[in-house]
């Protein structure tokens, strides 16, 4: 499923179970069944449509959203191996983690939003009515050592943005994860009719503003000390990419 697919279940259970298992990330089918209260051969019947329309996904006995994100890649670069996907419900805790310790290197208030509102949700990949939500990690053996995140409010309004986050554990910076995953997060909103991809940063940050420039990003505008980081305060960097 991709995310400008228009929500129409054509049945108010089939929409109710959508909705449960896409506000939980990732859920357990017979716990479902039950908390909904729905008879088991129907329940059984709308998540194998859901399943056949591409909305979610089973294995064994959990159910997740589907977001189609694509194959995983693998890249090699000098003495580092690593690869970038779609990430999965079970990567919330280690990109929470990533985020977090970027964060304390580099001032990087809108990502650090996004680890406590993924955190306290504890849901990953987000599609609904009201936002649509999607990350991409770069692994090393498993472990996430990266992320680029998109977020696109489901207003008519602003339907062609989506804001972007990125960043690397500093121990992986200079092997081009950062442009990998940059690159395939914008592939995937252009490819999902979104226009224009923006973030903002401290102007603090020179690291992350220079990372943009040197991806032809643009400075669209500045607000003159809109953070105050340890006492100070310190302008915010808006920046923006067209597709």
């Amino acid at each position: 499923m991709v995310v400008t697919d228009t929500l129409e279940f054509g049945h108010e259970d089939r929409k109710q179970i959508y909705e449960y298992v896409e506000r939980h990330g990732t859920v357990d089918a017979e716990e479902t069944q039950e908390r909904l209260g729905l008879d088991p051969g129907g329940f059984r019947h709308h998540v194998a449509i859901l399943k056949r329309d591409g909305r979610l996904e089973q294995k064994d006995r959990t159910l997740r959203v589907t977001i189609d994100g694509g194959a995983e890649e693998e890249y090699v670069s000098e003495d580092l191996e690593f690869h970038i996907r779609p990430a999965r419900q079970e990567d919330l805790t280690g990109i929470v983690g990533a985020i977090r310790q970027v964060a304390e290197e580099k001032t990087y208030i809108e990502a650090e939003s996004v680890a406590d509102e993924i955190d306290h949700e504890n849901a990953l990949l987000r599609h609904n009515e009201l936002e649509s939500r999607m990350f991409f990690v770069a692994t090393v053996e498993d472990e996430v050592i990266g992320w680029v995140h998109l977020y696109a409010p489901e207003l008519e309004k602003l339907s062609h943005t989506a804001e972007l986050t990125v960043g690397v554990l500093e121990e992986y910076r200079g092997h081009g994860v950062g442009s990998h995953l940059l690159s395939r997060g914008l592939e995937w909103a252009g490819s999902n009719g979104y226009e224009k991809v923006y973030q903002s940063v401290p102007s603090t940050n020179e690291e992350a503003i220079a990372f943009l420039e040197a991806h032809d990003w643009d400075t669209e505008a500045i607000r003159r000390d809109h953070y105050k980081l340890e006492g100070h305060y310190v302008d915010e960097v808006m920046m923006a990419v067209e597709l």
